[in-house]
């Protein structure tokens, strides 16, 4: 579900009061972080949340909204009801210094994704010269989906141009809406394919490969929080038996798609690191191989060089 395109209306400030005084209450007692309530309520308003927390809005006598109150109430619903994430009630989500467009097409953006573009920049700028070429030329993210990665590179390294790359039309046409927000569709190209399929013409030329692919264990899938299994794209996280059966094609693959010296960098699961680290060593293609961990200390990306 995207952004609600209806026609505005208005409410007076204490009927909004009510409600949201109401839908609090209701976020306590179904274990919703209330701050999604004022999440919801801002993307549906001009308030803002200084407005929210001092409820200036109270004693206004007309409150402009995107939609009826009984409309924002049955989106709440959803909410709890549904469980369905407040980014796809929203339509949009923040990573990194951008708001990004979602739907449910497309896995939303985690926020400790957003450490693979430093990451990358890191490995390419602290290499000196050995790496100096990578700042430039074509990378490629595998499994674009939003297109967050894409863009966060591009951003980030303005002398290169990406490939995003993904199987869905859908998340495609969510990418396309995200790389036309910020401008950027000259330097990213859209892809649709599965993996490194639709990239023949581009064997050898790549500088870099970076990629959030599907990793949790078929297994696990049951036991993810209704938010997650219910309504984000399946493809998007099962990697299979062992969670690395998209990992383990990254790595088969890619040393056909770098340039000498290309950067191999992947997202994972926290407990795979060993595994992920094993496989890179006996592919034998790899250099620099080297497991990072994130914020909270656990093993979370992986990266070497092509041989």
């Amino acid at each position: 579900m995207g952004r609600a395109r209806v026609s505005p209306q208005v409410v007076s400030g204490q009927a909004l009061w009510d409600w949201w005084q109401m839908a609090r209450t209701q976020a306590t007692t179904a274990g919703v972080n209330p701050q999604e309530l004022d999440w919801l309520l801002r993307a549906v308003s001009e308030l803002d949340g200084l407005a929210l927390r001092l409820g200036q809005f109270r004693h206004q006598p007309q409150v402009p909204l995107k939609m009826s109150l009984e409309d924002l109430n049955r989106l709440w619903q959803q909410r709890l009801g549904d469980r369905r994430p407040i980014q796809y009630l929203v339509g949009e989500t923040p990573w990194r210094d951008m708001t990004l467009a979602v739907s449910t097409a497309v896995l939303i953006p985690r926020p400790e994704t957003e450490l693979i573009v430093d990451i990358a920049v890191q490995a390419v700028v602290a290499g000196g010269d050995r790496t100096a070429h990578l700042q430039q030329g074509l990378w490629v993210d595998l499994g674009t989906g939003s297109g967050a990665i894409a863009l966060g590179l591009a951003r980030a390294l303005p002398h290169i141009r990406v490939l995003a790359v993904d199987l869905s039309p859908a998340a495609l046409a969510v990418a396309k809406e995200n790389v036309q927000r910020y401008n950027l569709g000259d330097r990213i190209t859209l892809v649709q394919g599965s993996w490194f399929a639709p990239l023949t013409a581009y064997r050898g030329k790549l500088r870099a490969v970076v990629s959030n692919p599907p990793y949790i264990p078929s297994a696990v899938l049951p036991t993810l929080q209704p938010e997650v299994i219910d309504h984000e794209p399946t493809a998007a996280l099962d990697g299979g038996d062992d969670g690395l059966r998209a990992i383990q094609t990254l790595i088969h693959q890619a040393p056909g798609y770098l340039v000498p010296g290309g950067l191999w960098l992947v997202e994972m699961m926290a407990g795979q690191g060993a595994a992920v680290q094993t496989r890179l060593h006996q592919q034998g293609d790899y250099w620099g191989v080297d497991i990072i961990k994130d914020l909270a200390g656990r093993d979370r990306f992986a990266l070497g060089f092509r041989r």
